[in-house]
């Protein structure tokens, strides 16, 4: 039962009574344990629940293959790229290879802004970052680091990128893309600024440079391409009660109708996969791919507490343990086989529903979907988010209508229509569908608009800082 009340809108309160020690279920799963004795109709929440503390029972055994819906074939209209994936924008990025060359980054987008040779493309971001130096050469925070930017580097929402250095960082430039073999890609340009003769030099060096790559990006023009090329960041930011009875699940039916498509949709912040993952082990295509995300989620149970989770904030929306949010969670991912289970920043290698390991901090995660190859971001929330993805289009959809009310200029679509009984899941999830369609063909989403994108360029950082 949801409550209606402004004080506990999104809460849950107890059809019946339950004995201290039970279960507590919602949407017939297991979401925690009475910490006491709970009359019918009582408020149910962090006072008298305690977390389910193991993690629910995830056989290997595919137990929940279900086919992707027969749909007829349909297309958007995006930017063809050499490589034959293709864009739903048409970016200019300026990179850093180290916090150090952050500042100067910044300068060259806002000049070449100022000169308006972002005049024909969708935009020019500075997408800058605090690593780079004082990890190990060969740790798994610098890979990470570096499949990152070489991901945005040789996006299909990108025409084109300068890289700036400082010329002295553990990321060297030339290491990065003879790696990640873009040393012969034609879209991307470097600047050291060491090499160049200091801050000035380098940022009038690096506006030339983007005012070439602006002048060949402006003649790329947007073609009808099939709904196969669209890849999906599937995301929840700042959960409430409603987000796993309206936004996600809706959510989830629009990754059923891209895969069908032949499309992808890919889920990421493993943390909040937790108590939930039977849910997702079941639909594994494989065995292999059962077990890597069993592996990720037991390295994130060696590594952190899942009960730091859910945020204060997600309590105030009524998700009391990180079984019931990972419950709304993974709804987003609808119900068709996994397919592949991704490390952070790894591109996609094949279409379906795919889950990418990352943390739950929400930049972070889908900073690494965009990395992927993902070309959309659909960000569901609750209790109300702003952020914007450069170089993706991000639309956000909130679980309950009075958010939309509140926070409509950030909010690209309404899904609380469905708890008030006013549409169904299905119903909202094609109305988000072809959103996501036009979005892709170019309509622009509200934080564009906005302005968002660029401070929410956050790859993940780990292991030691020297």
């Amino acid at each position: 039962m949801v409550a209606g009340d402004d004080e506990h809108r999104g809460h849950k309160f107890a059809v019946d009574d339950i004995a201290m020690g039970a279960p507590i279920t919602k949407l017939g799963e297991r979401i925690g344990i009475a910490s006491e004795p709970i009359a019918a109709g009582a408020h149910v929440h962090t006072h008298n629940v305690d977390p389910a503390r193991q993690p629910a029972t995830a056989s290997l055994a595919a137990t929940n293959l279900v086919s992707p819906p027969t749909v007829e074939p349909r297309t958007f209209d995006g930017f063809v790229r050499a490589d034959g994936r293709v864009g739903t924008r048409n970016h200019l990025l300026v990179l850093t290879s180290v916090n150090c060359s952050a500042s100067v980054a910044r300068v060259v987008a806002r000049r070449a802004r100022d000169r308006g040779i972002d005049r024909g493309v969708d935009g020019i971001s500075a997408l800058t970052h605090h690593g780079g130096c004082g990890v190990g050469f060969e740790s798994e925070g610098l890979d990470n680091l570096r499949r990152t930017i070489a991901g945005y580097a040789a996006h299909p929402n990108v025409g084109g990128v300068v890289i700036v250095g400082l010329g002295c960082e553990a990321n060297q430039i030339d290491v990065l893309l003879d790696r990640y073999d873009l040393v012969d890609h034609d879209r991307i340009s470097t600047c050291v600024i060491q090499d160049e003769g200091g801050s000035e030099a380098t940022v009038e060096a690096a506006v030339t440079q983007l005012a070439e790559l602006a002048e060949t990006a402006a003649t790329d023009r947007r073609a009808p391409a099939p709904l196969s090329h669209m890849a999906l960041a599937l995301q929840c930011g700042g959960s409430d009660g409603y987000s796993a009875i309206t936004a996600n699940p809706a959510l989830g039916r629009v990754s059923d109708l891209l895969v069908a498509h032949g499309g992808t949709a890919v889920l990421g912040e493993t943390p909040e996969m937790h108590g939930a993952e039977h849910l997702l082990v079941r639909r594994a295509l494989d065995e292999p791919t059962a077990q890597l995300l069993l592996d990720r989620l037991a390295w994130w149970r060696a590594h952190s507490e899942p009960e730091d989770n859910p945020s204060p904030g997600n309590k105030k929306g009524g998700l009391t343990t990180i079984a019931e949010k990972s419950l709304g969670a993974v709804a987003k991912g609808g119900s068709t086989p996994l397919v592949d289970v991704l490390r952070y920043a790894e591109p996609l290698r094949r279409p379906g529903f795919v889950v990418m390991d990352s943390p739950g901090y929400d930049p972070c995660s889908v900073t690494g979907e965009i990395a992927a190859g993902c070309t959309l971001v659909c960000f569901t929330t609750g209790r109300g988010s702003v952020s914007g993805f450069a170089p993706a289009p991000s639309v956000k959809i909130s679980t309950n209508s009075e958010l939309f009310a509140r926070m409509g200029g950030d909010i690209d679509l309404d899904a609380g229509t469905i708890a008030t009984g006013d549409e169904t899941v299905d119903d909202v999830g094609q109305r988000l569908f072809e959103l996501l369609v036009a979005v892709a063909g170019g309509q622009t989403t509200a934080s564009e608009r906005l302005g968002f994108g660029e401070e929410e360029f956050v790859p993940w950082q780990m292991g030691v800082v020297t």
